[in-house]
């Protein structure tokens, strides 16, 4: 009986293989999506704009999902340009073929179409998607992604009456095909027009609620360069999770949410029944944008009504003790039924230390960015692709230094080594007079200090060892320093980038590969047999090692 069982366990899994599909789990449902990419007409800031719209859509489609479950996204991409869609804050365990970014992925052509395989293994929380290519987040197709606990796991808050999700961001009214040629001349983006909530310019958007009832709204910040704050007029804000990781619910009147980064938040409609300002405006520009949304009591027989909220500005010091107040919840449960604090990470000593200094030089006369002087250009075949297959002259690992050399800048299609298990410590390093804010793909790391100046080893003396929240997205104040703890548990080639889409263009990134000499499933899938091939990698097969 037990070999006819095992015999029949060989034909479902070669039937997945076939179809490219190699994350089995009978027991974790799959859910299926298909995505038409298209040009269309958007007037977020009252221009006519060609936008790019998913299923006509603007923002796009928004993914629900449940811990585990497997997700089948086919994009259909009818635009006249190659397309990517990348994925903010999944961790794609043993998987960056399926990241999205333009290192392990080629484009889908176009005409063309890619489904990606994706399972969000042991992941709660607030996420959004993005086009990776080009300038295309610059006219649309970004969208939520919301994934939902198992309903055995609980959660460290009641239920709330409704789930809102609040996809804030700076909108230039300018075309996205010129914005890339003014950076592919070597200038820098302007400052934006305008800011956007869910696609739509001044209260252009209206959220109901129930008087007397809890709700949560998820924010992400979509935008290009700048970070932002958000306010609910005569309302607090109490934070529950961040990126996936549950927190300390501390009560806040205004948050700052900078470049890729996601908030939870509960809201009590527990004010006079009338409506309310949502204010999200620029944080750290002299110039400061303003937009609005609208909380609608539904019992409301009164506008909106008074002066906006006024925000913080250019006060630093208010967003730095902000942040080392937002901690994780060591008592919550996460995707599992173990509390979140069994990690602990302040235990284990790190292998060594990663020093990024990020900085905007000038290469041959152009605009550049870069990190530890290296500024990234693309190769012509995927890092991811290029490893894999053996291809010789596409990138060297080790092309980037982990630490600051103090030379001169120069380009590179920078990759840098680690091994597979090992615990590091980055650090951050800011030298500019703006705020950076940084992602790591495939990975969710633990911010454990902020600090202003030169970082030292000294430092470590300020590190919180104890309750650190766990985040892909993280902040560099000015002439500050950042430091992050991170295993490195996810074999693969994996983007490390800003989040300033005008400096991520311009070089301010580099890919981090995750190696092991294991050809084992359990530490890596193999290539997905539907993988698309460009570059050097055109022709070759794809069949499974």
């Amino acid at each position: 009986m037990r070999a006819r069982i095992n015999a029949l366990s060989f034909i479902i899994l070669a039937i997945f293989l076939c179809n490219g599909v190699v994350v089995i789990n009978s027991e974790d449902p799959y859910r299926f999506f298909t995505w038409k990419v298209t040009y269309g007409d958007i007037y977020p800031l009252g221009v006519k704009q060609q936008g790019i719209l998913i299923n006509g859509q603007f923002p796009g489609p928004q993914i629900d999902s449940v811990t585990n479950d497997n997700l089948i996204i086919s994009v259909y991409n009818y635009l006249r340009e190659p397309f990517l869609i990348s994925w903010n804050g999944l961790q794609h365990r043993r998987n960056s073929w399926q990241n999205g970014m333009p290192g392990t992925n080629c484009p889908i052509p176009p005409g063309k179409n890619f489904t990606y395989v994706l399972k969000v293994k042991d992941q709660i929380g607030s996420f959004f998607y993005f086009p990776s290519l080009a300038m295309h987040k610059a006219a649309g197709a970004f969208g939520a992604i919301r994934i939902w606990s198992r309903p055995r796991i609980p959660v460290p808050f009641p239920p709330p009456s409704g789930d809102f999700t609040l996809l804030a961001g700076d909108w230039f009214k300018t075309d996205h095909h010129r914005l890339r040629r003014l950076l592919d001349n070597g200038h820098n983006l302007p400052f934006p027009d305008g800011l956007l909530i869910n696609g739509r310019g001044w209260n252009g958007q209206t959220f109901t609620v129930d008087q007397g009832k809890t709700y949560r709204f998820r924010i992400s910040n979509v935008g290009l360069t700048t970070s932002l704050n958000l306010r609910i007029q005569g309302h607090k804000m109490k934070l529950v999770e961040v990126e996936g990781s549950h927190t300390i619910q501390n009560i806040y009147s205004s948050i700052d949410i900078h470049l890729g980064q996601s908030y939870s938040v509960l809201v009590t409609a527990d004010q006079p029944a009338q409506d309310y300002y949502i204010v999200v405006s620029t944080r750290f520009t002299r110039r400061v944008l303003t937009t609005t949304a609208i909380l609608h009591y539904s019992n409301s027989r009164k506008g909106v009504s008074g002066p906006i909220p006024a925000g913080p500005t250019l006060n630093i010091a208010s967003s730095v003790f902000q942040a080392r107040t937002i901690r994780k919840n060591l008592t919550a449960s996460g995707p599992r039924p173990n509390p979140q604090g069994s990690y602990h990470y302040g235990l284990i000593k790190p292998s060594r230390t990663i020093v990024l200094a990020n900085s905007g030089p000038y290469i041959n006369g152009k605009q550049r960015y870069a990190v530890n002087s290296v500024s990234y250009i693309a190769p012509d075949t995927p890092l991811k692709l290029a490893d894999y297959f053996n291809i010789p002259g596409v990138f060297y690992v080790g092309s980037i230094p982990t630490y600051p050399t103090g030379g001169n800048a120069y380009l590179q299609t920078s990759v840098m080594g680690a091994n597979f298990h090992e615990f590091v410590e980055i650090v951050f390093q800011n030298w500019e007079n703006s705020v950076q804010s940084w992602h790591i793909d495939g990975y969710s790391a633990f911010v454990v200090g902020y600090g202003g100046g030169q970082w030292t080893d000294g430092s470590r003396g300020g590190y919180n060892l104890r309750d650190a929240v766990a985040r892909s997205n993280i902040q560099v104040y000015p002439r500050s320093w950042t430091a992050i703890y991170m295993a490195l548990d996810n074999v693969g080639m994996w983007n490390i980038r800003s989040e300033n889409w005008g400096r991520q263009y311009l070089g301010q990134q580099f890919y981090l590969r995750v190696y092991t000499p294991s050809k084992s499933w359990r530490d890596e899938y193999p290539v997905p047999k539907n993988a698309l091939l460009c570059g050097r990698a055109r022709g070759r097969h794809t069949r499974p090692f």
